[in-house]
C-alpha cells in the first residue's frame, strides 16, 4: 500500500504535518486521520497547497494498493479497492 493524494498524486514524507482545529499538528496517517490530541476524526485530508494540489479529497481515498495500479487505473476503475467506512467524528 501507499499514501498518496488521490487527485495529483503527491506522496507526504513522513516528515509532513497537518493541523487539527484543536491546533496540535501531526502527520495524519499515522492515526488514519484520528487527531491524537482532541479524537477528531477527520473524514476528509487537504493535499499540500504548497508541494501538491490543494484539494481535499475523502481520506480514505489517500490509501492505494500498490499492485502495480496507478492513481489513474484506480480512479477509472474504483471497484479494485477495498475501502473501510471512514470513522465520523
Amino acid at each position: 500500500m501507499y499514501i498518496a493524494c488521490p487527485r495529483c498524486d503527491w506522496r507526504p514524507a513522513p516528515s509532513h504535518v497537518w493541523r487539527c482545529s484543536c491546533g496540535h499538528t501531526w502527520h495524519t496517517f499515522d492515526t488514519h486521520g484520528v487527531c491524537p490530541a482532541c479524537g477528531r476524526a477527520w473524514t476528509v485530508t487537504q493535499c499540500s497547497p504548497i508541494i501538491g494540489c490543494g484539494a481535499w479529497s475523502d481520506h480514505e481515498e489517500w490509501y492505494h494498493d500498490d499492485e502495480g495500479l496507478t492513481v489513474e487505473a484506480v480512479l477509472a476503475n474504483p471497484q479494485r479497492i477495498q475501502v473501510d467506512s471512514p470513522v465520523s467524528g
